[in-house]
C-alpha cells in the first residue's frame, strides 16, 4: 500500500494524518505545499481541494484526515 499525504506546515490535521500512519506502522510519503509542491500543482492533482491534508492511497484520492481514519477503521486487522 502506498500512501501520499499532501500537507502544509502548522496544519493540525496534517500532523494527525501522519501520526495515524505512524501509529499503524504504515509508511507514507509526504509532500509539503510550498516546499515539495506548489499550490497550483496541488490543485491540478486535487481539483477543487479547499483543505489539507489531501491523501492518496495507491494512487487514488481518498480525501483528508477523516477519510484516512475511515480507511483504517474499515481495514482493522489487515494492517501489520
Amino acid at each position: 500500500m502506498q500512501i501520499e499525504i499532501y500537507s502544509k506546515p502548522n496544519c493540525p490535521f496534517c500532523v494527525k494524518a501522519k501520526r495515524l500512519c505512524e501509529l499503524r506502522q504504515v509508511p507514507y510519503e509526504e509532500f509539503v505545499v510550498g516546499t515539495d509542491i506548489t499550490r497550483e500543482n496541488l490543485l491540478s492533482i486535487f481539483p477543487g481541494a479547499k483543505t489539507v491534508p489531501q491523501i492518496k492511497v495507491d494512487g487514488k484520492s481518498i480525501g483528508g484526515y477523516d477519510q484516512l481514519v475511515k480507511l483504517f477503521d474499515n481495514a482493522e486487522g489487515t494492517w501489520r
